[in-house]
């Protein structure tokens, strides 16, 4: 976004933000574990996962303090807008976002002024009013499933990739091996676009439910296609929402860390997935590093970070 990558190092408990060929920028968190608001070399994450860009404004789900963070991205400070910091026990009903206990925040879409959280912990997605400062559930009723129908009726498990084009929210539901959507309305409805229930996975390329992955991670949609990282399977997999089409993409699904053209290139769990400027930034989560696929080439490199 607006020529930044934003890459949450999560086991330094840290964000980097590099330029699109590597050159690192800024480095904000300390680097210890903990929950603390500040200047960038004073704040602390814990285990922080996803991300969404407004402008200046970089909101972060640190999944392991079960918060989201706001960091000013100018000045490098950082405050946190949601969660205690502690660990829901029991799923509740939202409130004031600042003394809310959360579960295992791991994405976040922005829309119109609000955050989209694909809150692993709770098996939903919330939503963050960041005028009023209110969270709620959003869909799913935290029931461990695969169960399409009214938001508030949905069963979703441990969503823990989300997307917004505007018009629906998409997301994958890492437990159910599914990637589903949910419509951006309160009249809206959560559909499986891909997958079928909680004990089906596997590694096939089809439609809708004879589609198998294995616990999809990321997520980021470009002229209409999703674009998934299969993070069991070693893969990144194109989805085609409009015909519920899924497919293998780039990867050979055997674990490892090889460069090179798309259908020879290895990856080890890719989680994170971002796109930009005709490429696919993947956070190749057991290889610690950032792989670039090039949509034209398709040719798979890793990007050299440099400054850090």
């Amino acid at each position: 976004a607006s020529g930044r990558l934003f890459i949450a190092d999560s086991n330094h408990n840290r964000i980097v933000v590099a330029s699109l060929d590597g050159k690192v920028h800024q480095i904000i968190g300390s680097g210890s574990e903990g929950l603390k608001d500040g200047s960038r070399d004073k704040a602390q994450f814990f285990d922080p996962q996803g991300f969404a860009l407004d402008g200046d404004t970089l909101y972060v789900a640190d999944t392991k303090n079960h918060a989201i963070r706001e960091i000013d991205l100018a000045s490098g400070n950082v405050k946190t807008i949601a969660g205690t910091g502690q660990q829901a026990q029991t799923f509740h009903g939202g409130g004031n976002a600042a003394f809310l206990q959360l579960n295992s925040p791991w994405d976040l879409a922005l829309h119109e002024g609000v955050l989209y959280i694909a809150m692993a912990g709770f098996h939903q997605l919330w939503s963050l009013d960041l005028s009023t400062k209110e969270a709620r559930p959003y869909a799913g009723n935290g029931r461990e499933r695969i169960v399409d129908g009214v938001l508030a009726e949905a069963e979703l498990a441990q969503p823990s990739g989300i997307v917004t084009d505007g018009e629906m929210l998409y997301f994958t539901d890492s437990e159910t091996s599914a990637i589903r959507a949910a419509g951006l309305s309160r009249m809206g409805r959560v559909e499986t676009i891909v997958g079928l229930h909680l004990f089906e996975f596997g590694d096939v390329d089809g439609v809708g439910e004879k589609v198998r992955l294995q616990h999809p991670i990321g997520i980021d949609i470009l002229d209409g296609v999703l674009y998934v990282t299969d993070t069991y399977n070693n893969k990144i997999k194109r989805v085609y929402p409009a015909t519920r089409e899924a497919c293998g993409f780039i990867g050979t699904g055997v674990a490892g860390d090889v460069d090179g053209p798309a259908d020879e290139a290895q990856f080890h769990e890719p989680a994170g997935l971002s796109i930009a400027n005709g490429k696919i930034y993947v956070a190749d989560t057991n290889n610690h590093a950032i792989r670039v696929a090039d949509l034209e080439t398709m040719k798979v490199g890793t990007l050299a970070l440099t400054g850090i």
